[in-house]
């Protein structure tokens, strides 16, 4: 990718500091040291019913118990939460936090490479630990990001990140979670922001498809002379397929359209690899083919307008509860369309949907276990239970709910700091208020 550091991107470019964002300067939490109980709170552990007056203990960032007991080893530090809730760490499944920090700054975007056959692109290497954005984030709860290449027809692999550490190293949960595709579009219904007519669109996404499968086709072709012949010089394109191929890694393909979603099951399908949709708009009307094949949705951005003149008005907000009913497992993702800037607003997307019909619980559901489940990572995250990292939040309300606050959040055990930029600028425009309100 272009670069990891913004600050020497800009500087070798000639840009002002003024012109980026500069690194954030909270400082990553530091690691447990003794057992820390939470106890007397509302204990949400979402794979299980809530708890009320429950406790969550755990040592050595792994969550050791969660229930209502109150015997704890001796040097328990022990914390009362009472008239709180604990949750899991939300998850965002489909992001570009740490990767985008100003979408109009190009110095600090780095989420796309050249060319359109990248299945070799890993994300994670190209993440930005000092983010802004990342504190930003974490202080509503989300804990956790997919973070997405994005370019070219084949863009590479996504990794899960949890939102706090010095190094991406530190931040990064699972290194790799699928291999992005961006589905070309087959509509022969004309969008304002597309270029080009419909005839040569069609054209390009029919060459985008020929491409696409001969690259399955040149991968296996690869790996079976590589296996009879190992002296063959290695090519990482196409080693960077094998795991996608062996059916280890899923496709994510951005579609929305119901002909991308039919396409890229029948792709699946006819290449025997595993397949995940992001986006999904059109995916409830397909929903016998996806459960037939075991396709699971990431609804994307349940804040859309409709795509059809046709259209409901409220056709994204029902979406997720419409793929519940059809029997369709699905997650929800929150960034939309200004990208890492608005990851923090994952929960208001599911409280929409709560909204427009989906049950409180499955909404809750959707932005914590159901995104593990669906990236593998369900043993470690998504839900608090015995054995699992202890990456948790505690809130004085409902985390669906605007008016609640974050009050306390710990990544694997680690005490991370709630500050953040947005604080920051209210505490400097309130003394500024006071000064003009009451001179001294």
């Amino acid at each position: 990718m272009i670069g990891r550091f913004v600050c020497i991107t800009a500087f070798l470019v000639g840009l002002s500091p003024s012109m980026v964002a500069l690194a954030s300067p909270e400082i990553p939490g530091a690691p447990q040291t003794v057992p820390i109980a939470l106890v007397g709170g509302t204990v949400h552990p979402v794979s299980a019913p809530a708890i009320e007056d429950g406790v969550v203990l755990f040592r050595r960032g792994t969550i050791a118990y969660v229930g209502r007991k109150r015997s704890f080893p001796q040097d328990t530090k022990i914390i009362d939460v009472s008239g709180k809730h604990i949750f899991p760490g939300l998850c965002d499944a489909y992001t570009n936090l740490g990767l985008v920090e100003v979408n109009r700054v190009r110095a600090s975007v780095d989420h796309a490479e050249t060319g359109q056959l990248n299945p070799n692109v890993r994300a994670q290497v190209a993440v930005n630990p000092d983010s802004e954005l990342i504190p930003v984030t974490r202080s509503n709860g989300v804990l956790l990001a997919v973070t997405v290449p994005t370019g070219g027809l084949m863009a590479g692999k996504s990794a899960v990140l949890q939102l706090d550490g010095w190094t991406y190293e530190d931040l990064t949960v699972k290194a790799e979670v699928g291999l992005h595709i961006n589905w070309p579009s087959t509509s022969p219904h004309d969008e304002w922001w597309v270029a080009g007519t419909t005839e040569s669109r069609l054209r390009q996404s029919t060459q985008a498809l020929k491409a696409l499968q001969q690259a399955f086709d040149d991968a296996r072709a690869y790996h079976r002379s590589r296996a009879t012949d190992a002296s063959q010089p290695a090519d990482v394109r196409w080693e960077a397929m094998r795991p996608v191929i062996k059916g280890e890694l899923p496709l994510i393909v951005s579609a929305n359209e119901l002909q991308q979603i039919q396409d890229a099951v029948a792709f699946s399908v006819r290449n025997k690899v595993r397949l995940i949709i992001y986006g999904g708009y059109d995916a409830v009307h397909c929903a016998a083919a996806l459960v037939e094949h075991g396709v699971a949705v990431i609804v994307g951005n349940v804040y859309r307008l409709p795509r059809r003149r046709d259209d409901d008005y409220d056709a994204a907000f029902t979406l997720p509860d419409r793929l519940r009913r059809a029997g369709v497992k699905f997650c929800i993702s929150g960034s939309g369309r200004f990208g890492a800037a608005n990851v923090r607003n994952l929960p208001y997307h599911a409280a929409t949907a709560v909204a427009y019909g989906l049950p409180r619980q499955d909404a809750l559901r959707a932005i914590t276990l159901s995104p593990a489940e669906i990236l593998g990572t369900a043993d470690r995250v998504g839900s608090l239970a015995k054995g699992k990292d202890a990456t948790l939040f505690v809130a004085n309300g409902d985390p669906l709910l605007t008016p609640t606050r974050v009050e306390a959040a710990y990544i694997q055990g680690r005490r991370v700091a709630l500050s953040d930029r947005h604080k920051r600028l209210w505490r400097k425009y309130r003394e500024k208020y006071r000064r003009i309100s009451r001179p001294d």
